[in-house]
């Protein structure tokens, strides 16, 4: 039998010439999982608009990863690295202390002089918190105050922004601004219960603001629930009037309705005033911005619940204010003049020196950092940077509490809905009109755990989300690189 020709050798050089310099290429680009590959065509994403990195986290090298060097707009997925920051420099159990001062004394119930409460940035005071908060003045005997209740919002300096500098929406409460003394996200939720016999739905809301008035009622229409919001024609005019002129329909049952307040400046005192005078506390000044005295020592300090619960509380439900609250917060212990008002700038260069020490000086520079929460168009990282800093969480003392901050495939938070086998994935989400994104940790089937990072940025990006979904799927089958 007559064998197979050797190949000249000129043409043999070609080949390896060609396979060469080909590998670079092959190397760049390679394929997509398949149902990746459906997903971004049904989409009319081009492949091109996304950076994968998956790892196994005790690996040297990533199992597979795409474009994993091009800065990208990690949207709120950023938020991993306001929350490592904050977990790995200052514990998880650390805490915000409200200080609260007196600035006279006290005799039979009366305070001959004002109360100060005085924000450091706590995110988690909550209406429960702030009744609590207040509860506890009354239990030091403060019955009546003869002077004012002070808002010491000092710690902080912010640039003057409004509601509707993002996206235009300033009723939606992503949009309220940070606060060194932030009273319950300064939102009000509007409660909706049908009455059908009567043809109405009664109106209440919680909390109550003082001197804010709403319609007792509106009416039901026989109209498909759809669009109720809308359907409700809300006028946010008037902060002090919230006036319903549409209708609700009929068969949308109950529903809650959180509204960012429209005077914002205004909502604390609003909201000590009413809470006071419901408590029976009597107020013969007035509550309004202040600042605590010079030099004095506070009566009692309100304690935050530990970080863990509050990162916790921000990875899951992606809560922006929240993360900007930490990130805000960071800048404040970082910066070398503690008596100087801190500024978004010092919560950068926070930031950037931690990033410093954990990716290095050059990667971490091109790190765009704008603002904690990732709602921004300007922030930029790699995929690679991610799951570089995901790894090295991996094999951190706050491994735990990280991982178990993030939303779980078909189970919690933002991956509620994940069409994901459940359970088997930790990972943080991120959407803006031009972003769909995710980063974490996926146990796949072989017990193998991996980082998963993916950025997609592109115009019909929120079209696209189910091609994360396809990705994430993927690597929990354990399916060989393509």
């Amino acid at each position: 039998m007559r064998g197979t020709p050797c190949p000249p050798r000129r043409v043999l050089r070609l080949s390896l010439l060609c396979l060469t310099l080909l590998a670079p290429l092959a190397q760049a680009a390679p394929p997509l999982p398949p149902a990746v590959q459906a997903a971004l065509r049904r989409a009319q994403v081009p492949p091109e608009a996304l950076s994968v990195v998956v790892q196994e986290v005790g690996a040297e090298r990533p199992l597979w990863s795409l474009a994993p060097d091009i800065p990208r707009n990690p949207a709120s997925v950023f938020k991993l690295l306001t929350t490592y920051a904050a977990l790995d420099q200052l514990g998880p159990a650390w805490t915000w202390q409200t200080p609260v001062y007196l600035t006279g004394p006290v005799h039979d119930g009366v305070l001959d002089g004002s109360v100060v409460l005085r924000g450091s940035g706590d995110p988690s005071l909550v209406l429960e918190r702030v009744w609590l908060l207040l509860h506890h003045l009354q239990q030091r005997g403060v019955r009546r105050i003869h002077g004012d209740i002070l808002l010491d919002r000092s710690a902080w300096q912010l640039p003057a922004s409004t509601a509707a500098d993002f996206d235009g929406e300033p009723s939606k409460p992503y949009n309220v601004q940070p606060d060194a003394l932030l009273l319950n996200y300064k939102t009000v939720t509007l409660h909706f219960s049908p009455v059908p016999e009567q043809g109405v739905a009664r109106v209440s809301a919680e909390p109550l603001l003082a001197g804010v008035s709403l319609p007792e009622t509106v009416p039901l229409n026989k109209r498909p629930c759809g669009d109720w919001r809308a359907g409700l024609q809300p006028d946010w005019s008037d902060p002090t009037r919230i006036r319903l002129l549409g209708s609700l329909g009929a068969d949308c049952g109950e529903k809650d309705w959180p509204v960012a307040y429209a005077d914002p400046a205004r909502y604390n005192a609003l909201l000590v005033a009413q809470l006071w005078q419901e408590m029976g506390g009597r107020l013969d000044g007035q509550v309004k911005d202040g600042t605590a005295p010079a030099l004095a020592e506070p009566i009692w300090q309100e304690s935050s619940p530990p970080l863990a619960q509050v990162v916790r509380d921000i990875n899951k439900f992606s809560n922006n204010l929240m993360a900007e609250q930490l990130f805000l917060t960071l800048g404040m212990l970082d910066r070398a003049d503690p008596t100087r008002p801190a500024t978004p700038e010092d919560a950068r260069s926070a930031l950037r020196g931690w990033l410093a020490q954990r990716l290095g000086p050059e990667a971490a520079g091109q790190v765009v950092v704008d603002k904690g929460s990732g709602l921004s168009r300007e922030t930029r990282i790699t995929a690679s940077q991610l799951a570089a800093l995901l790894l090295q969480a991996w094999r951190s003392p706050v491994m735990s509490e990280l991982m178990s901050s993030l939303p779980v495939s078909g189970v919690d938070g933002t991956l509620k809905r994940s069409t994901a086998t459940g359970g088997r994935a930790h990972l943080k989400t991120g959407s803006l009109r031009d972003v769909a994104a995710q980063a974490g940790y996926v146990l796949s089937r072989s017990g193998r755990r991996y980082v998963l990072v993916a950025l997609l940025n592109d115009e019909q990006a929120g079209r696209a989300r189910p091609a994360l979904e396809a990705l994430t799927q993927w690597v929990m089958d354990d399916a060989p690189a393509p």
